[in-house]
């Protein structure tokens, strides 16, 4: 949603199929980035850019790797892009956008919409209200197939592509 206009907005994401090279990765650093997104691609995880309809500007990305034989997807990096941060951020919501992602997907490769990440410290309490996530022990969080639909139904138009 634009945070300027409340106007809630179309989105696609798609998936970084380009390897992340250190340059880019030092471009994204540049520009207000926190994370090093050359390090997941290399481990195996799958980068997913997500779009506002119609713009080439990155609102956020996410990596995340199915670990088909435990049943889950595992999340390694979520990060909303620099202009999307707090309050005065451009458009409110993109974090759990890419948590739909990642749920959507696990659902899509069996994992029946099973997600797992750790959390910063001070944003349990933010993901356990906003993303119905549970906690296995201190910050490793989950979010189960209720949670993960939940997500989809809210970020998701099922009749179109990409969300």
């Amino acid at each position: 949603m634009n945070t300027l206009t409340g106007e809630r907005c179309n989105t696609e994401y798609c998936l970084v199929t380009e390897v992340i090279r250190k340059e880019k990765a030092l471009k994204l650093r540049e520009q207000g980035w926190n994370f090093d997104w050359s390090i997941p691609q290399k481990m195996g995880y799958e980068v997913y850019e997500l779009y506002v309809e119609n713009s080439d500007d990155i609102q956020g990305m996410i990596a995340i790797k199915h670990i088909l034989d435990q049943g889950y997807t595992h999340i390694d990096i979520v990060e909303s892009a620099p202009h999307n941060v707090g309050k005065n951020g451009k458009y409110k919501g993109v974090g759990a956008h890419l948590f739909a992602i990642a749920c959507k997907h696990s659902f899509m490769v069996g994992n029946e919409g099973y997600v797992q990440f750790k959390a910063k410290t001070k944003l349990i309490e933010h993901y356990m209200k906003i993303l119905n996530a549970k906690q296995i022990n201190y910050n490793n969080l989950y979010i189960d197939q209720y949670g993960a639909k939940m997500l989809i139904d809210k970020y998701f138009n099922e009749d179109k592509e990409g969300g």
